[in-house]
């Protein structure tokens, strides 16, 4: 198959011109520069970043690394509120250049019973179609007491028996098991409930019934409702599964000016507290940050408060794509005698030529999660989710970023996103930093430019006593390159000194266009994402990345 060719079942809603014109696959590209050659035939799997403390002695050698883009979040006609076709889907997503993406459709009785196996189907056609693609089955998961998570596997004959015996074994809303709130009593059950499915899952990929299986949290700060001791729990039960959570949600198109209303904010984050939400989260924590949720986007907050026990906890981005942005595609009609309880399917939509509601981007269009593997695969993208090699972006900002950090007496190459480096107290490191910018237009026209690169530090502390605490002290920006007008690829070189405390450093930039004072203060973040005004949040003219954290152990 060529780059222009495309697979016999897909949708003519995109049209094969787009797939040169938005951007070429990812994959392609990496096989032209040969990294998906002879350096890939020297690599191994991803060893996992929660088993890399084990390593003995001093520095890090991390493999090199390409990065492969998708979206864990994605929703079709199997979703009983979506509307698009699994094949609309698949080819937007390879018109905006992912490399693999998950379907996780939401859980309820019709799709346990009828639409993951249809959709499985659907999905075993697609992969021998379209071999340009990663693509996962995965369910979206009613947290018991809490939110959403996407629950994914890797393919093989169980991965549908799977998701499915899980659905209707721990799913919240089809046990009836969503009371969360302070003192009811069958909150205590309901939370327990949730931790017990997340190990249920670690034991069928310790058994072999699945070669693998991540969870990730959805929109955690939307409701308010996953608290930090949740949170911590399902990290604790099983953290080989339960890698982390989407620092920003989907929904991005949501406040376009003019479009949806004067309350709408980015990621549909318009909440108010309820009954069900933790009642320790401000008022500020249930908008977005720059499109990025409070717990991430708060230097010090809820985020760091987690790395500082010196534990690995992801994030990602997605589209969550329902609906998308001045579409005008609508759901087609049930015929008589027909429903989603009794099919697990919705109709296919049909074309109005009219804009439709919405608040989505196609994926890839606008978010994007970039996994850093040593091997092109199902299990390598997962092996790297897992070890923690992960940036995010949103409206095409970079084409590349990487990261490693290594001693100034080492000649390897360090240790790069999710990894340790371990090393003695004064001992000089150095930070590397190498942005490749974005070389072409994004969706909207503009071509992005990156203004600035922030860096982030925070003190490792060892697991904490208040499970429920959401602040992390001594994390703070310590500093900020300007890059305003660099092209190409370019490297920073930022000097560090190791102290006397492990510690570890995280990275954020943006295109300068919005900031301001972090929630914690100037003095923790002087020049961070800000909320936008209600019903005025255009997402093209305010885009950051963030990183995952590299961690530095510190030995006497």
């Amino acid at each position: 198959m060529t780059e222009q060719q495309l697979p016999s079942w897909a949708d003519p809603a995109v049209s094969p011109a787009d797939l040169d014109a938005q951007g070429v696959s990812r994959r392609g590209l990496l096989r032209r520069a040969g990294l998906f050659g002879a350096a890939f035939a020297l690599g191994s799997a991803a060893t996992p970043a929660f088993a890399a403390s084990g390593k003995r002695g001093l520095g890090g050698d991390d493999p090199h690394l390409a990065y492969l883009v998708g979206d864990h979040h994605v929703h079709s006609v199997y979703s009983h509120d979506a509307k698009y076709t699994f094949s609309q889907q698949a080819r937007a997503a390879a018109k905006y250049g992912l490399d693999w993406m998950v379907f996780n459709e939401h859980s309820n009785f019709g799709h346990a019973n009828y639409g993951a196996k249809l959709e499985h189907a659907e999905i075993v056609k697609a992969r021998a179609e379209n071999p340009r693609q990663l693509i996962f089955q995965g369910l979206e998961w009613y947290i018991p007491a809490a939110e959403h998570c996407t629950v994914f596997a890797a393919p093989g004959p169980h991965e549908t028996d799977l998701l499915t015996q899980f659905e209707l074994a721990y799913d919240g809303k089809l046990l009836g098991y969503t009371e969360g709130s302070v003192g009811a009593a069958d909150t205590a059950r309901n939370e327990a409930h949730a931790v017990k499915a997340i190990k249920w899952l670690a034991e069928q990929r310790r058994s072999g019934y699945v070669d693998d299986v991540l969870v990730i949290a959805n929109h955690p700060l939307r409701l308010g409702i996953d608290s930090p001791h949740e949170l911590r729990n399902w990290r604790d039960a099983a953290p080989e599964i339960m890698i982390g959570m989407e620092g920003a949600p989907g929904a991005q198109g949501a406040a376009i000016p003019g479009w949806r209303g004067a309350t709408s904010i980015r990621g549909e984050y318009e909440n108010k507290p309820s009954a069900q939400s933790w009642a320790g989260y401000p008022a500020e924590a249930y908008v977005t940050y720059g499109g990025f949720d409070w717990a991430t986007a708060t230097v010090g907050g809820l985020w760091d408060s987690m790395l500082a026990e010196g534990s690995l906890y992801s994030i990602t981005t997605n589209s969550d794509n329902h609906r998308t942005v001045f579409d005008t595609w609508k759901n087609g009609d049930w015929p008589a005698g027909q429903n989603f309880d009794n099919t697990g399917r919705l109709p296919d939509p049909v074309n109005t030529d009219t804009p439709q509601p919405g608040s989505d981007f196609w994926p890839g269009e606008f978010s994007r999660t970039h996994v850093g593997v040593t091997r092109y695969g199902y299990r390598s993208v997962m092996a790297g989710l897992r070890a923690g090699r992960v940036w995010v972006d949103h409206g095409h900002l970079l084409d590349g970023l990487d990261v490693r950090v290594k001693r100034d007496c080492d000649a390897g190459r360090g240790v790069t996103l999710g990894g340790r480096l371990r090393v003695r107290k004064g001992e000089k490191l150095t930070l590397y930093v190498t942005v490749t910018s974005a070389s072409r237009p994004n969706r909207q026209g503009i071509l992005p430019e990156l203004a600035h690169v922030d860096v982030i530090r925070g003190a490792v502390r060892g697991p904490v006593t208040d499970r429920d605490g959401w602040r992390a002290p001594d994390t703070k920006v310590v500093g900020t390159r300007d890059v305003s007008g660099r092209k190409g690829t370019y490297t920073l070189r930022i000097p560090l000194t190791a102290g006397d405390e492990s510690f570890y450093l995280r990275l954020r930039g943006s295109d300068g266009n919005r900031h301001g004072a972090g929630y914690l203060g100037a003095a923790v973040d002087p020049h961070g994402p800000i909320p936008h005004a209600p019903g005025d949040g255009d997402p093209w003219a305010d885009t950051w990345f963030y990183s995952n954290p590299v961690f530095i152990d510190v030995t006497g």
